[in-house]
């Protein structure tokens, strides 16, 4: 299955955009240190506050026992809350645990322990060598090319139709909530940038600015696939709307990160087709994929789901289902999400429905 030639044109035009969002942050700081005439790898640059030994505590165990703590704590409220209902099968427990433990105990501590060894050897004198740059630009820098790249691997798992089984698993879930937000499979979790990136910084000097991004980013995410609405508030109470209206165009929410697990577009509160953005829904507005309705979809998952076991959702290709004519059985079909018409632009309306500027929205 090949991308059709407006969807091929639409991602080279965004790319070229992405370039310039890219390079935007690193010209405005050398920008403003030419306007206030600062030189700061004249001289050294300490981090511009102290924050409490508990955050700093947080911060430096998150991929440890942080955000763990933080994902157990959601998910017993949610249980307790009986927002899982009776979807959280056998099958499906085990596919979330192994999504959840393998790439915090075996993944993450292998890259990180040999990409440590490894940077030493081909860049031995690049140790510290971005240590100048100053913690709120660094901030800046390292969010903008963080997310946006994690947007464009996240799109491209949905709009090239081969990567899609990669991705599939995440949304094989006919449920929101904690205990799916690591759902992986395992070779998307290899190829996700952010654990190589937080290694390559933290050896170039930029180490506590890549993992406040870190900080920041997994709180958002977490936030966003849990089944508890939080931004609901922000949609309803009226001197937080104007907040809520900021919100959900610079972020992912529960209401638009929902949507894009939704299992149809019929009700037009789901969108799988769009609603990419990972830590920044902004991505979705500048690039038009994105959707906005303050709702959240009655039912979530895949509509051709054969509930394909754990280890061949964590493990395909190396594992494959025995179920016949799964996307993830042998020689199975490269199925995909094809949308066939390119929908056009829908005006952007303050009430019910709001859209984000929806243009070409791809396969999601």
């Amino acid at each position: 299955m090949k991308l059709d030639n407006v969807l091929a044109r639409k991602i080279t035009r965004d790319g070229l955009i992405s370039v310039v969002l890219y390079i935007a942050p690193i010209f405005l700081m050398f920008a403003s240190f030419q306007v206030f005439d600062y030189r700061p790898w004249e001289g050294s640059n300490e981090f511009p506050f102290k924050a409490p030994a508990f955050v700093e505590a947080v911060f430096k165990n998150l991929s440890s026992w942080g955000l763990p703590v933080i994902v157990l704590v959601l998910g017993v409220i949610e249980f307790a809350a009986g927002l899982y209902e009776n979807k959280w099968t056998k099958n499906e427990r085990i596919l979330d645990i192994v999504c959840f433990v393998v790439p915090k105990l075996i993944i993450r501590p292998f890259v990180a322990y040999f990409g440590l060894k490894f940077l030493p050897l081909v860049l031995p004198h690049a140790k510290d060598a971005f240590g100048w740059v100053p913690f709120w630009w660094a901030f800046l820098i390292i969010a903008v090319a963080d997310d946006l790249t994690q947007y464009w691997y996240h799109r491209l798992h949905h709009q090239v139709p081969w990567l899609w089984r990669f991705h599939r698993t995440h949304h094989s879930a006919t449920y929101m909530g904690m205990a799916m937000a690591s759902r992986q499979n395992v070779i998307y979790t290899l190829f996700f940038s952010q654990t190589y990136l937080t290694i390559a910084l933290t050896y170039l000097g930029l180490g506590y600015a890549a993992l406040f991004v870190k900080v920041i980013k997994s709180f958002i995410t977490t936030g966003a696939h849990s089944s508890i609405p939080w931004d609901k508030p922000f949609y309803e109470i009226k001197w937080l709307k104007p907040i809520g209206w900021v919100l959900e165009r610079l972020i992912s929410t529960p209401a638009t990160h929902h949507a894009h697990h939704a299992d149809t577009t019929d009700d037009g509160i789901g969108y799988y087709k769009g609603n990419f953005g990972n830590m920044f829904f902004l991505w979705d507005i500048i690039f038009g994929t994105g959707i906005i309705t303050r709702k959240y979809p009655s039912s979530y998952g895949i509509k051709h789901y054969q509930e394909e076991e754990w280890y061949a959702q964590f493990m395909w290709p190396i594992l494959k289902s025995k179920k016949e004519g799964s996307e993830l059985s042998h020689n199975g079909p490269v199925v995909g999400d094809a949308v066939a018409d390119v929908p056009e632009p829908i005006p952007l309306k303050p009430e019910t429905l709001t859209t984000a500027a929806v243009g070409t929205a791809a396969v999601a």
